[in-house]
């Protein structure tokens, strides 16, 4: 395997595909709930199960997809049917066919079809990154370059998908299923471009120096890994203190803070300060190691983020505030897990298998938020009922109590993981 350090513009041909994989997710993670009950009159409860359904199953066929990676010899054809089957299901969620299915229905299906076709572009690309990173002999610099290039793309990518889609639904009913279709539209060809991109522009994906192993060996390598074993708590209870203000976003911003027309405005500038901090948090990885940073990352985004418990109608300017320091740290969570991740697996090892089951608990812990919309129609609340006790406290003192909980454990797991940036052999 060649030790040559990619160039700055292969790494940001590999980062690019990063854009159009987070314009995606962000609708419909965030979006879709309450697209489907304002234009088709779905009940929150509902809608809380089927979103909770269909992302626990998506989240059992991640480890599967990753070691399918792993033994396949040809995966940019993979990856060219994964994006053919995103860009229709994507497009398929925002057009239902009420003649043919009923919505709830539909929803399903397309929820399926574009959970999976993203899990499989997912997996294989932080794969190939890790694998980038593995010809390179300059120590953690490639690493972390390849690393801020995908989640930098992938920010501009969660921006747009922060405030056109927000922009998008709060127009009359009448209006959002055509503008949807043209943003779906835009979604396809900025995929396919950056799908060429990776295939023609980025180091190539390098061939595994032997096939890989059963996935009874597989599981027995990780069951060995306890660098990888000591990573998998802390990285699933911060993604469920991550997911939860995600899937309540709208409803927190509509009915609490009774600035519906701001949401645009309030995501976009969650995700410009998390753009603005991940070279930040970079430079300071090189420094202190992506451990250190992790850690400062959940303490700034805890410090900031309490205080959405406290606010109630008109807040603006701090709801405001809150998103800048909660952005800032969201770098660090975007960044520094994949980075302690790749830095856990032998060089001799296949990876695609090991960003399979760290993808399977992001999803789980997207799976455990949607539970929050019945939690909260258990409580009492309904959306558009303003001033309701149990949203701010689902919304904003529960995510912190659980990402507390995330550092506490990282804490116990810190001699195991502050270990250098592992060269290859």
């Amino acid at each position: 395997m060649s030790s040559a350090t990619p160039r700055w513009w292969q790494l940001a041909a590999y980062g690019l595909l990063g854009l159009p994989l987070a314009m995606a997710a962000l609708p419909v993670y965030v979006q879709v709930a309450s697209y489907y009950h304002l234009q088709h009159g779905t009940g929150l409860a509902m809608l809380g199960w089927v979103m909770f359904a269909a992302r626990l199953l998506d989240t059992l066929q991640d480890p599967l997809l990753g070691h399918l990676i792993d033994r396949l010899r040809q995966v940019q054809r993979v990856l060219t049917a994964g994006a053919v089957l995103l860009a229709a299901g994507f497009a398929g969620l925002w057009q239902a066919p009420a003649a043919l299915l009923a919505p709830l229905l539909w929803l399903s299906l397309m929820l399926v079809v574009t959970y999976s076709a993203h899990s499989l572009l997912n997996i294989a690309y932080l794969a190939w990154g890790s694998r980038l990173s593995a010809q390179a002999s300059h120590g953690s610099a490639p690493l972390l370059s390849a690393t801020a290039w995908r989640e930098g793309w992938g920010l501009l990518g969660l921006i747009i998908g922060s405030t056109i889609p927000a922009t998008i639904l709060s127009q009359p009913r009448a209006q959002i299923v055509g503008q949807m279709g043209s943003y779906s539209l835009a979604f396809a060809v900025l995929l396919g471009l950056a799908l060429f991109a990776l295939l023609k522009l980025a180091p190539a994906w390098p061939p595994a120096s032997a096939p890989a192993p059963h996935w009874r060996s597989v599981l027995q390598q990780m069951r060995a890994n306890h660098a990888f074993r000591h990573l998998l708590l802390p990285y699933l209870l911060n993604s469920c203190a991550v997911a939860l203000p995600a899937t309540l976003a709208l409803f927190y911003i509509g009915d609490q803070l009774q600035a519906a027309p701001l949401a645009g405005l309030f995501l976009g500038s969650y995700f410009i300060a998390a753009a603005a901090g991940l070279p930040v948090w970079t430079r300071l990885a090189q420094r202190y190691g992506a451990l250190a940073c992790w850690r400062s990352g959940m303490l700034l985004a805890i410090a900031s983020f309490a205080g959405a418990a406290l606010l109630g109608a008109g807040d603006v300017w701090l709801y405001g505030l809150i998103c800048l320091g909660a952005g800032a740290a969201l770098g660090a969570d975007l960044a520094m897990p994949n980075v302690l991740l790749a830095q856990s697996i032998p060089p001799e090892q296949a990876p695609a298998a090991y960003y399979g089951v760290l993808t399977l608990l992001g999803k789980l812990a997207l799976a455990l938020s949607g539970l929050a919309l019945p939690l909260l129609a258990l409580l009492g609340y309904q959306p558009g009922q303003t001033g309701h006790a149990a949203l701010p406290l689902v919304y904003a003192a529960l995510p912190c109590l659980l990402k507390l909980l995330a550092l506490l454990t990282l804490q116990r797991a810190h001699p195991i993981l502050t270990t250098p940036l592992r060269r290859p052999a």
